[in-house]
Order: structure tokens, then sequence, then C-alpha cells
């Protein structure tokens, strides 16, 4: 059985809340509260999202969420009362598309999520409008395939998440003109939720898989306080 959005959270009270609400407003959801059970249902089950607490009661969101990522290409959003940077900072580096705070608001949250499943299910139809297109960035050296959600440099896969796709994707269909932070976050992640901090943490994350020296990017230039600019190869 398949579902909008499964709550990995051992704070039973506040998922079976969260479940419960989501649910009343049609966002199809489950509720779990361990690692292992999260792991049992995944193996036959596939949701479209998953919010994930980093605290279980019998491991780390953390490390879940990289075993997660070995298979499954789909957004997963923290949720957590740790509200360090340092923790936001891991949760968006090892696969993480949102980190959100607790206590949070159901209504908010579940704005957010909707956001999200709009997101990617409209990036579902742009990789079938692709895939009739044949329209993918490639320069010789930096190349995408929309189909698959893969880039390639000189030839070698390598690995972005859903968000970091779309955000390169975004960036190099706007080559050599300023994209603005604001555009980003309204055509990437299509709200106004996302801060800049997770923002350069995906730009960061992209230019260590395509930048020759990330620290001196050639193709993904920030343009300060602005935004940033995507230097065509071609």
């Amino acid at each position: 059985m398949n579902y909008d959005c499964l709550i990995i959270d051992d704070e039973k009270m506040l998922a079976d809340n969260t479940c419960e609400y989501f649910n009343m407003f049609e966002v199809k959801t489950k509720a779990v509260y361990s690692r292992a059970e999260a792991e049992e249902v995944l193996k036959s089950e596939k949701p479209r999202l998953i919010l994930l607490d980093i605290n279980l009661s019998d491991g780390s969101g953390f490390e879940l969420c990289k075993k997660i990522r070995e298979t499954l290409n789909i957004p997963i959003l923290f949720i957590s009362a740790r509200n360090t940077d340092d923790d936001k900072i891991i949760a968006l580096n090892i696969g993480g598309d949102d980190y959100i705070e607790k206590p949070y608001s159901l209504g908010v949250l579940l704005a957010k999520v909707k956001v999200v499943l709009k997101r990617y299910g409209e990036a579902a139809d742009q990789q079938e409008e692709n895939e009739k297109t044949g329209k993918d960035y490639d320069d010789g050296i930096l190349k995408l395939d929309s189909v698959n959600k893969q880039i390639f440099v000189d030839g070698k896969l390598k690995k972005l998440t859903a968000i970091e796709f779309k955000l390169l994707k975004y960036l190099t269909d706007n080559h050599d003109r300023l994209v603005t932070k604001a555009e980003l976050f309204d055509n990437v992640w299509n709200d106004k939720f996302t801060t800049d901090g997770t923002l350069n943490v995906h730009i960061r994350k992209i230019r260590e898989e395509i930048e020759k020296d990330p620290q001196n990017p050639e193709y993904i230039k920030t343009v300060w306080k602005e935004g940033y600019r995507f230097i065509s190869g071609n």
C-alpha cells in the first residue's frame, strides 16, 4: 500500500496527531515509531514523502536517512526539537530536503507537505515532457539526464538528491543570467518556507559534485546577496 506521507517519529502522540490531521485533509499518511518499523514498512510500501525525526528510540534518524537514500529518491523532511545549525547542515548534507523544528504548527506543516508533494508531482510531469523533447544540458563535460534524474561529469555518474537535481536543472535551463534566490524558492521549492541556509547547503553540495574546485566554481557563480548565475560551458 502506498502513502502520500510516512511519519517516522518515536513521539507516538505527536506522530498520531499529525497523521490524523493530515488524513483529515486528504493527505494519505501513516505513522511508525521506530527505525526497525520504518525499515520493515519501506520493504513493501513506497510513500511519496517522509517526515523523519532525528532521535529515534532504536537508532539515529540521520543513519536511517542515509539508508533510505540508497534506494529511494523521494523528499525527506527532518522534524526535530534539535535546533542547532550543525544538525540542520548534517541533515541537508546526508540527503534531507528540509528541516522543520519542533514544536511545529500542524497547519503550517501540512501546507509545507502539500507544497512539496505538488512540486514532486510537477517534477514527474516535467520528466515526461523532457522524455518527449530530449531537452537537457550537455556541454561535453557536464551532462544532465532528466529521464533518470542523473548527472555525469566527464562521463562519471555523480549523486544528487531529487531537490538538488531540480535546482541544478533550473540553473542550467536559465544559464548565463542572474537567477535570484526568490526565483529559486518560487520555481524549485514552490514555496516561501525555504531559507537561505537550506539553499546555500544544496548549492555547496552541487558544487562538490560538478566543479573541479568547489571553492573556486566555474559553473555556479554566486552573485552576492542576490542569487546565482550558471555559466554555460558551450
